[in-house]
């Protein structure tokens, strides 16, 4: 399960014990000299790396999402858009950021954390200011797509840096902690949203522009900041003695393939493209992307037709996001403690699946609102789940980051047909979104159930020697990345 490249020789029998450890915080696959407590190391790392990353990945789904609070406020009727131009402008975004994911984590790979996702944040927390002072639909739709730009290095770029930093039986609640910031933009959002509302007339601007002109201008200074504490990877990192470093190298290249000095190379892209498996984690995020971004996107809008005021509205979306981010850490905690994954996500997508025929079905308000609390609740667990899943099973710094962009780009894709479902002229039942976004949902049970059958046969081979042939002819300390037949996968 988890040996991979590494820089010195392991013994293959510590790689055995590392392997098949019952606790991934167990001391059993190294020497610890130092008498070092992983516990109280692994709470420091957490305080010093996740609050940073989750304020930055909070900013991004702010910026992004607060479009459709915007609209509450009159941002179509002040640029003389109609509903269908509205929607160009968000797929746009998804356009921007499907297309220069991949690139993106490449330049991560060969810069360094600590100036490329801090620069990201200042690109689009400029590029989300300027949309407050967008004139006409043109402008939109020129500052939509380059806020897709900008924003799409930070989450796979996230992704990458934390894999590089904790075992992997670790990285699953992390990136979901932090994948959690999403809900909870949602949740502020809402909040902010119906608060800047009163800030009409202010400078002579309108409500919506000052939503824009705020939330960016936090995402700049925030930003500014951020080159001071978004530190690199572990062997150069400040706030860590000389024997916390030397224990972390130790516990991570009995783990994973942090600790290897692996060279940009691009066979080693090319890797993640032809392994079919990285195609099915994205198909897994792809089933999710739509209903993820039509709720974020729409929810004020969906709200808002069952028959509230828009300033009700804005505050009526808090509670759906606040279940969903209790909900993705309850699941993450729950995933990692019996270390599975699949099943998790199936459950919760089932659990979203019964949001949305309320939500088709109901025509009261009161019961339709109580939908909308069980498709975020159901959405957000299952996403968090499925896009820490490649970072745990792919091996291969470089396969890594590219499976990481690839799961994004596939899954935005879904995305980009969303922002064309919920029509002006659908509501308040939104049959076409609704009955999409459960679709999807039935789609991703069958895909994850697949990926999942996939996983346990291809562990089942390695388990009963069937794939021992391609360790002939191969040094003993030579690692083949997750197709050795030592890599054991999460399922």
């Amino acid at each position: 399960m988890e040996k991979a490249d590494n820089v010195s020789p392991v013994p293959s029998a510590m790689v055995e014990k590392a392997a098949f450890a019952d606790s991934p915080l167990s001391d059993d696959g190294f020497d610890n000299p130092t008498g070092i407590q992983e516990k109280a190391l692994l709470r420091k790392l957490d305080l010093r790396l996740l609050p940073a990353v989750t304020l930055l990945y909070l900013l991004s789904f702010l910026d992004r999402s607060n479009v459709a609070n915007a609209r509450l406020d009159g941002l179509t009727t002040d640029l003389n858009m109609t509903g269908n131009q509205y929607l160009t402008g968000l797929t746009l975004y998804f356009i921007g950021y499907v297309l220069f994911e991949i690139p993106c984590n490449i330049v991560l790979k060969k810069t360094s954390p600590q100036r490329w996702l801090p620069t990201l944040t200042l690109a689009w927390g400029v590029v989300a200011t300027l949309m407050g002072v967008t004139q006409n639909m043109a402008g939109f739709f020129v500052v939509r797509f380059l806020l897709g730009v900008t924003e799409s290095g930070l989450f796979p770029g996230v992704v990458f840096y934390l894999s590089m930093w904790y075992k992997r039986n670790e990285q699953h609640y992390r990136i979901a902690l932090f994948f959690s910031a999403a809900s909870l933009a949602g949740a502020f959002g809402g909040i902010l949203a119906y608060g800047i509302g009163f800030m009409k007339g202010v400078g002579g601007l309108d409500g919506w522009r000052w939503i824009f002109i705020l939330e960016g201008m936090l995402t700049v200074l925030v930003s500014l900041a951020s080159y001071r504490f978004i530190t690199n990877y572990p062997a150069t990192a400040s706030f860590l003695s000389d024997s916390e470093r030397a224990y972390i190298h130790a516990r991570l290249k009995n783990d994973s393939d942090a600790t290897r000095d692996e060279a940009f190379a691009w066979r080693n892209v090319s890797l993640a493209f032809k392994d079919p498996k990285c195609w099915l984690y994205g198909l897994g995020f792809h089933t999710l992307s739509l209903p993820l971004y039509t709720l974020s996107l729409f929810l004020p809008t969906i709200i808002k037709e069952l028959g509230y005021t828009a300033a009700q509205a804005q505050l009526l979306t808090v509670p759906p996001y606040a279940c969903a981010t209790c909900l993705t850490i309850t699941v993450a905690v729950l995933s990692e403690r019996y270390r599975l994954r699949a099943p998790f996500i199936m459950a919760s997508a089932c659990v979203a699946i019964v949001g949305y025929i309320i939500l088709l079905s109901a025509p009261s308000a009161g019961v339709s609102y109580f939908g909308t609390i069980l498709a975020a609740s159901g959405i957000y667990p299952a996403t968090a789940i499925v896009l820490s899943w490649p970072a745990n099973n792919v091996s291969g710094q470089t396969k890594r980051a590219t499976s990481n962009a690839m799961q994004i780009s596939i899954g935005n894709l879904g995305a980009v047909l969303g922002t064309q479902l919920y029509r002006s002229n659908d509501g308040p039942r939104y049959f076409v979104g609704h009955g999409f976004a459960m679709g999807y949902l039935v789609a991703n049970v069958f895909v994850v159930g697949t990926l999942w059958a996939v996983l346990r046969r291809e562990n089942g081979k390695r388990e009963r020697g069937e794939r021992d042939g391609r360790l002939v002819g191969v040094d003993e300390e030579e690692w083949l990345g997750d197709e050795d037949p030592r890599w054991r996968f999460q399922t």
